[in-house]
């Protein structure tokens, strides 16, 4: 079955090439993306995993560990990192999942037939502290990932998830949020002392309130 928002992240525990883990522990506490690939030495893949490595201080800054899979071995793995440092100017810093008999591309539903009978699909699951998944995003093959947009998401995940506002459209950090419409107008003006503006009586703003 699909996995939705809001459905527990399944668990595994599989061979990286940063040793053993078992999923939910390694994640601990933290924010978790785990993204795969159709498989090694393909070229758009070998883009983004040398790009997943030059922001690893912006995922740091979030309290977010990355994780890939691809359906290949570790011994595999291990000779393409070699590729991906040396034509992307970069060092590799986070696991790749060994995932050759599709246990975990099974179990996050990254087989997709009529696009590829043996190959993921290019799947992104956000998972937060409480291993619950907070963002599905499935390319296709021929289209590497937008990862500032994935950043941006996650920028305001963890910011909704804390206060009671949502994030408009095109919104970047730093800009002014949507009040939810759970929140009166009366008790917003409380919450949020920097100011509301209301815009309409079901569309109100506040400058970010984390700032």
């Amino acid at each position: 079955m699909a996995l939705r928002l809001g459905d527990t992240a399944p668990d595994f525990t599989a061979e990286t090439t940063g040793g053993t883990i078992h999923f939910h522990e390694w994640l601990g506490n933290s924010w978790g993306m785990i993204f795969s690939h159709p498989a090694d030495f393909t070229p758009v893949c070998t883009t983004e995993l040398g790009r997943t490595a030059s922001l690893k201080e912006e995922f740091d800054r979030r309290g977010v560990k990355v994780i890939a899979v691809s359906v290949d071995p570790l011994e595999s793995h291990s000779e393409w990192i070699r590729d991906i440092n040396e034509t992307q100017q970069t060092t590799v810093n986070f696991p790749l999942i060994a995932d050759p008999d599709r246990t975990v591309a099974e179990l996050y539903d990254m087989i997709h037939p009529n696009a590829s009978e043996k190959a993921t699909v290019r799947s992104v699951f956000v998972i937060g502290p409480d291993k619950k998944i907070k963002l599905t995003l499935t390319y296709p093959a021929s289209t590497g990932r937008n990862f500032n947009e994935l950043l941006r998401v996650i920028d305001s995940l963890q910011l909704t998830a804390s206060y009671q506002v949502a994030t408009p459209a095109d919104w970047q950090a730093g800009q002014d949020c949507i009040v939810v419409p759970a929140v009166s107008t009366e008790e917003a003006m409380k919450k949020f002392p920097k100011g509301v503006t209301v815009v309409k009586p079901y569309l109100r703003t506040t400058p970010q309130p984390n700032l």
